[in-house]
């Protein structure tokens, strides 16, 4: 009945909104909350790990990423059906005006039953990410960044950390098997050298969320796909941190490195990540 409930909400958004007035934001809340609904009903009710393959691409996880990008797919091609979708389980196109999607960011956490994931979803016009919205449907957080008019988690306005002592800070570093292991180990050797401490929650979508609400004072990876980056870049750049150009070079299509803090450690960061 709940979902049956989001589906018309969001129907009933699009149907009241002027394509002039903003409609694509709260046409994406309303699916990412419906997608987390269907995200969080699947983890409460997901098999035991040993009943699931993690190494085999058609298991239970896939399964339901596919189920939850096939949701969002649904409700914003319906809404702007001359929009493109481009999703990290059933691809796409990055036609312009193009929504990006990662269905379920953290999917380690999800099949090991850790209540840290998110779904992650981006529009980009003309080369400019301009909506980033994820969705923490274990916690019911929704963090949304619309280009020039802030960002805020659950309606209320947030903001970047404001640190500027890399000593004092706490910063995430993902990592992934796309690179070199041993750059990753060196990046994170520098920080810890320089006095940051480190941690890593496994999503990197939630972490860059984290550091626009000033939870965490940076995030930095140096390869991730633009699904996973683009939404939470948004927000740190709306909630005053700085951010580097990840769609330079055809991040859009092909990733990049990145990093997102507050500003006072922008050049520390740079300096021990490498990441310009």
């Amino acid at each position: 009945m709940l979902a049956n409930n989001m589906a018309q909400a969001v129907n009933v958004v699009a149907e009241s909104l002027d394509e002039g007035a903003g409609l694509r934001l709260p046409v994406a809340c309303a699916a990412a909350r419906e997608a987390g609904f269907l995200a969080r009903r699947r983890f409460n009710g997901r098999p035991g790990l040993s009943s699931i393959n993690l190494k085999g691409h058609q298991d239970y996880l896939s399964a339901v990423d596919a189920e939850v990008e096939g949701l969002l797919r649904s409700r914003l091609l319906s809404s702007f059906p001359d929009d493109s979708f481009f999703g990290e389980e059933g691809g796409g196109s990055f036609d312009n005006n193009v929504w990006v999607v990662d269905p379920i960011d953290g999917t380690a956490n999800f099949v090991r039953g850790i209540a840290q994931f998110c779904i992650s979803l981006a529009y980009v016009r003309d080369g400019k990410t301009q909506i980033g919205i994820i969705y923490d449907p274990m916690a019911d957080e929704l963090f949304v960044a619309e280009r020039g008019r802030g960002a805020t988690l659950n309606g209320e306005p947030i903001r970047v950390s404001g640190l500027d002592d890399i000593k004092s800070s706490t910063i995430e570093a993902g990592w992934s098997n796309r690179l070199p292991f041993s750059r990753y180990v060196e990046m994170v050797a520098r920080l810890l050298d320089d006095g940051a401490g480190i941690r890593r929650g496994g999503s990197g979508a939630l972490a860059l969320a984290y550091v626009s609400a000033g939870r965490i004072d940076g995030y930095c990876e140096l390869h991730m796909n633009s699904w996973d980056a683009l939404a939470g870049m948004l927000l740190i750049e709306e909630a005053g941190g700085w951010v580097n150009d990840f769609l330079a070079n055809d991040g859009l299509r092909d990733g990049n490195s990145v990093l997102g803090c507050t500003p006072g450690l922008r050049n520390s960061l740079t300096r021990l990540t490498g990441v310009a």
